[in-house]
């Protein structure tokens, strides 16, 4: 396994007493639930990315916003790391925790606290699942847009952390474009208000820069998001290619006939035939690839987009165009494509997912470019595409237990981000950075810009001790990554190098 995080300064680890952190905790906070033995603390030690693993020193599980407080400032007395977690199905390592420091679960902070039709917005805790807040939404004939493949269990806080989208996000945006306010506390245990309940506020816009920040900047403690009026109608169309170049060029040929969708995606052929065996959604297994397409809005409109994009398909070459006979049919089509994950999962002992976001108009490009780089590597790779929005992933199938099989993935996976960047795309679309890609931001950004990132960082968390080592890559990371030079033989924001 490669090394992607490393907690020492100087080659020493952060000095941490854990009895005596363990015995304030306990006399300061003595209704906090605080995990603390091996066996406790081992379900913690990955989030959704599994390959990377670190058992964390404690774990508390806090009911009350009081307790969050006192443990911040507990901890930032002491100099203590703080990692914030949510449900743990985050896919870049943004949640693993750190050996010397505290994880801070969020999960039970779930409630919903008001539901107003008549405003279209919902109060929420952070470990409110997403699919819960348009369950709660439902009965007002209103529900929350942002849809991630793991709405059934991703927590609305941290998708406001990754700034999460779904496959719906080409029409009605990400999680940024869905919020109004959020209430969080500083790494010193100090609460702040980002946004406010009007769709605008004064000053900078803080809760657009905090959104993304992937727990970096501060703990969510509760969350202002937008309902949505239903559509009166969606329809999904299903069409088939002989080849995923002709459906790449389908995907920008959809957009430039001035057609927005509420959601376009993709699939390869082995994420088909996977999907196809999970889920029997009617999929073509022949097809080399397909795109999903729905249409929502009032009834006229969607027939006559229908038409419409039937027409366009056909000219960009697909073999075979089908409408949802239903609303059973058109759900079906999108269980296959929400379940792609875990139904390659069937196919391969491991998978690397990677997320990265190109220019439409590049989609047929780095189609070949990852195929060429499977056949290079000997890895097969199963590609599931946000297409609409040029969001990609690709899913590097491999066997953890064969020697060197993982490394292998994660060369093609870095590769693949570089050739997003390459093409004036971007490294990550809605996973976020973490761990996993913190190398690749050294490709993207150059050293003024990651200056200006620890800038920011340093102006909320002065210490650095919010999941410190994630996201934001030091300059000498990048220098020994070979992407850029140490700016001007200096490193800005000597502390915040310690992690």
């Amino acid at each position: 396994m490669s090394i992607l995080y490393d907690e020492r300064v100087d080659g020493v680890l952060p000095t941490v007493d854990k009895a005596a952190l363990l015995d304030e905790l306990r006399t300061r906070l003595p209704d906090l639930d605080v995990l603390h033995t091996q066996e406790d603390l081992t379900p913690y030690e990955c989030d959704g990315l599994s390959a990377y693993r670190t058992a964390p020193m404690l774990v508390v599980l806090p009911e009350r916003i009081e307790q969050v407080e006192t443990l911040l400032k507990i901890c930032h007395q002491r100099g203590v790391p703080v990692v914030a977690r949510g449900a743990g199905t985050g896919l870049s390592g943004g949640a693993l925790p750190l050996e010397k420091g505290i994880l801070l679960v969020m999960a039970r902070f779930n409630k919903i606290l008001e539901i107003d039709p008549a405003g279209r917005f919902a109060r929420v805790q952070p470990g409110v699942r997403n699919l819960a807040i348009s369950q709660a939404a439902a009965p007002f004939d209103l529900y929350y847009a942002p849809d991630p493949s793991s709405q059934i269990a991703c927590s609305i806080g941290g998708n406001v952390a990754e700034n999460a989208g779904g496959v719906h996000c080409l029409k009605y945006g990400l999680t940024v474009h869905n919020l109004l306010k959020v209430e969080i506390l500083t790494a010193c245990g100090e609460r702040m208000t980002l946004g406010s309940d009007a769709l605008d506020s004064p000053g900078f816009d803080l809760l657009a820069l905090f959104t993304g920040s992937e727990g970096m900047l501060g703990i969510v403690t509760e969350v202002t998001v937008k309902l949505l009026p239903k559509p009166q109608v969606a329809k999904v169309l299903l069409a088939s290619f002989d080849s995923v170049e002709k459906a790449g060029r389908a995907v920008g040929d959809i957009i430039a006939a001035g057609i927005i969708p509420g959601g376009l995606e993709m699939m390869d052929n082995l994420a088909i035939r996977a999907a196809e065996d999970f889920i029997h959604a009617g999929y073509p297994v022949e097809a080399e690839a397909i795109l999903l397409c729905e249409l929502d809005g009032v009834e006229a409109d969607v027939a006559d987009d229908c038409e419409r994009v039937r027409e366009v398909l056909a000219k960009a070459g697909a073999t075979e165009v089908r409408l949802a006979r239903d609303e059973a049919e058109r759900v079906k089509f999108w269980a296959g494509r929400k379940n792609a994950f875990p139904a390659v999962g069937r196919i391969s002992p491991d998978y690397y997912c990677m997320d990265g976001t190109i220019p439409r108009r590049e989609l047929p490009g780095v189609l070949k470019g990852i195929a060429a780089l499977s056949e290079e590597y000997g890895l097969r790779v199963a590609n599931v595409f946000h297409a609409g929005d040029g969001n990609m992933h690709p899913l590097i199938l491999f066997d953890a237990n064969q020697p060197g099989e993982l490394e292998r993935a994660e060369a093609v996976g870095g590769k693949i981000l570089e050739l997003c960047v390459k093409v004036g795309g971007s490294i990550t679309g809605e996973h976020g950075v973490g761990r996993e890609k913190i190398n690749q931001m050294c490709s993207q950004f150059n050293s003024d810009e990651i200056t200006l990132f620890h800038a920011v960082k340093a102006a909320f968390d002065p210490a650095g001790l919010l999941n410190p080592g994630k996201n934001i890559p030091t300059l000498h990371r990048c220098a020994e990554f070979g992407a850029m030079h140490v700016h001007h033989g200096q490193l800005p924001f000597p502390d915040l190098e310690r992690f």
